[in-house]
């Protein structure tokens, strides 16, 4: 038997991690009207800066929609004019009072269908620069750019020339990987030593030699109802886009926790029932009873804190606590057979 001593297992959580990219820096791009793809200007891999074009389609309404801009833009054009002579002659009592008048109504009407073609342009996606009048114009009036929103490399390209794309279809994912997040699975337990600002430490097996820093910066308020997780996230620097969506790793939290529990070897403490018991001594010299523990962090030399239980100075057994436990099963079992 030991008295049990203060001290904490580690100052360090290991938890289960995964690697996944932002999704704020991340964009599945595809057209808000239906078109036919006539060229693809980003493969898979490639660098897309944003409001770059991945793909060039192809579409009747669109066109059309273009040529009602056009149109009404040529026709405020004309009808602005107008009405500034009118002004110009009615300022010099050359024109009568109606006849600025009727110039001022066709005016303000060519600019109200300018502006409802500009929108309907805006509904599609497309800026005034994207189109230009006859003779300045890149491609034909029916064709037009699929851009992306971010800058990232192209991650997905699910499409293939003169193919049919709807709007509600996204073929091409952007993503920026340059800063990822770590999803990090913790216990209940970890709740009262783990706080947002925390600096941790990710390491995977599949990269040995390599370890990546970050810091806590959400701790979910909500345990997992079938896991009983406590899920956490870490944003981590990825500048060299060595980190990718989907790894597996460990995440090592450094909790800096100076709360200091009795601490007892792994040996000591015996499962009964489905519970976690530690053997103390009894009323009577020999005589020994189990009492349940809880468990906190473990550390590597084999001890593990007790959250509940004990408490520091307490006696407990801390060698031959298997041969205690088949004891008292074995007891149990001939009484249970006596009957």
């Amino acid at each position: 038997m030991d008295t049990l001593r203060a001290g904490s297992a580690t100052s360090t959580v290991s938890r289960p991690a995964t690697v996944q990219f932002d999704p704020d820096r991340v964009a599945q791009v595809g057209p808000r009207i239906e078109g036919k793809v006539v060229r693809v200007t980003k493969d898979l891999g490639d660098r897309v800066q944003e409001g770059e074009a991945v793909a060039v389609l192809s579409s009747v309404e669109l066109g059309k929609a273009k040529s009602q801009y056009l149109t009404a833009q040529a026709r405020l054009k004309t009808q602005r004019r107008a009405y500034e002579r009118e002004q110009a002659l009615r300022a010099d009592s050359i024109s009568s009072e109606a006849d600025l008048l009727e110039a001022q109504a066709q005016f303000e009407e060519a600019q109200a269908e300018f502006q409802a073609a500009k929108e309907a342009l805006r509904l599609y996606g497309l800026s005034d620069t994207d189109v230009a009048p006859a003779g300045r114009r890149e491609m034909p009036i029916s064709h037009f750019r699929v851009t992306s929103p971010v800058t990232g490399t192209l991650q997905k390209r699910d499409v293939e020339i003169g193919q049919t794309v709807g709007s509600q279809e996204t073929p091409f994912h952007v993503a920026n990987s340059s800063r990822m997040w770590v999803m990090i699975d913790g216990y209940e337990r970890d709740i009262a030593a783990i706080e947002e600002g925390q600096r941790v430490r990710l390491t995977m097996s599949s990269l040995p030699s390599a370890s990546f820093q970050g810091r806590i910066d959400f701790i979910s308020q909500t345990l997992e109802e079938e896991t009983r997780t406590l899920r956490m996230r870490a944003v981590m620097p990825n500048p060299e886009g060595v980190l990718r969506d989907g790894m597996y790793g460990r995440a090592h939290i450094s909790t800096d926790q100076t709360v200091e529990r009795a601490l007892i070897s792994t040996d000591a403490v015996q499962t009964i029932g489905g519970s976690s018991m530690v053997f103390v001594p009894g009323e009577e010299s020999g005589h020994f009873r189990a009492v349940e523990v809880r468990l906190g962090q473990e550390s590597q030399d084999g001890m593990v804190e007790l959250l509940s239980g004990l408490q520091p100075g307490d006696v407990a057994v801390t060698q031959g606590a298997f041969n205690l436990k088949a004891t008292l099963t074995s007891q149990s079992r001939s009484a249970a057979h006596s009957h």
